[in-house]
């Protein structure tokens, strides 16, 4: 998948990457392309972060132990359970509609293909 359609799916995936497990931003950039997407912006994720923090869906912590400079922890509120149910049901009907997208998709090309001119010629348009 490219940029415009991945930026749609980022709230999702990045609420359900820290509902597993509460991270920084480069770590869950770094989940993220284990998961499937690689070469994300992480400017992209940094600004879904910031938002999913405006929502009340996340919360940062400053974690300063340890080597190296300070960084923000993301980990989801009870908000941000809700808002991943909800995004959960939207991307099983998203995946409905895929499904059937693809299907026919693949349908048609096994099938005769018939072009625009052929479709109107056989209709007496």
């Amino acid at each position: 998948m490219y940029g415009r359609e991945l930026r749609g799916l980022l709230p999702p995936f990045l609420l359900l990457l820290i509902l597993e497990r509460p991270g920084h931003g480069y770590d869950l950039i770094d989940r993220l392309s284990a998961m499937g997407m690689p070469d994300v912006e992480p400017g992209q994720v940094y600004r879904v972060l910031r938002g999913l923090e405006r929502d009340r869906s996340l919360i940062s912590v400053w974690e300063t132990a340890g080597a190296g400079p300070a960084r923000r922890r993301y980990e989801l509120t009870a908000e941000g359970r809700q808002a991943l149910r909800s995004w959960t049901v939207r991307l099983a009907q998203l995946d409905q509609v895929i499904g059937a997208c693809l299907r026919r998709t693949a349908g048609a090309f096994a099938g005769t293909r018939v072009g625009p001119a052929d479709r109107y010629a056989r209709s007496g348009r």
